[in-house]
């Protein structure tokens, strides 16, 4: 009889787990962002609410698992990329956009602030046609706004490698030498003349 009452109580216990996982699995998505040194990126989205985790890496080339200084001096095709994971139900993509337009420089051609070359510039890899079109409204009316041309990138999402464990929450581990980095590099300075 006891023995049975457990069993009984394991195998609930057991479905609520699944069920709370599957619940949990469904109100998770990711965004792939690029805009100019990872570092700066990872700290602007992991302020925010409904953003789980942001994830340091390069995405767009056809190199396999590149090293950052394959990325940076090499011929790779990559980009350093952050990954965000967030919940659908406390933020939602549009929104996490809206964050990505005011923490780049959307007019530059040659990288972002300071760091320049192709590894550096602004783009947005989309994983639906439904991100595809929110991206394409977005530089439609910011293009309007400013009469401007935006020159970030729009690419199709193919595969996403982490960067190496040291630039994982640099702006927190080495917070002097990050800070150092970005008001040496202007980005402060740029954003609230583009933006403000």
């Amino acid at each position: 009889m006891i023995i049975k009452f457990i069993n009984k109580k394991i195998f609930l216990i057991s479905i609520f787990l699944l069920c709370s996982n599957f619940v949990y699995a469904q109100n998770f998505k990711t965004a792939y962002f690029a805009g100019g040194c990872f570092w700066c990126m990872e700290e602007s989205f992991e302020k925010i609410d409904g953003v789980l985790e942001v994830i340091s890496g390069y995405s767009g080339g056809t190199t396999e698992n590149p090293t950052y200084k394959e990325v940076t001096y090499g011929n790779t095709g990559h980009i350093e990329t952050i990954e965000i994971k967030y919940d659908i139900d406390r933020i939602s993509y549009q929104e996490l956009l809206d964050i990505f337009w005011i923490n780049i420089d959307p007019f530059d051609t040659k990288g972002q602030f300071c760091d320049k070359g192709y590894s550096y510039r602004s783009t947005i890899f989309y994983l639906s046609n439904i991100e595809e079109d929110l991206i394409h409204q977005s530089i439609k009316k910011l293009e309007k706004k400013f009469n401007k041309k935006i020159v970030t990138y729009v690419k199709k999402f193919d595969k996403f490698y982490k960067a190496e464990s040291y630039h994982q929450d640099y702006y927190k581990e080495s917070f002097i030498n990050y800070l150092m980095y970005k008001k040496s590099c202007g980005r402060v300075k740029t954003l609230k003349k583009i933006w403000d």
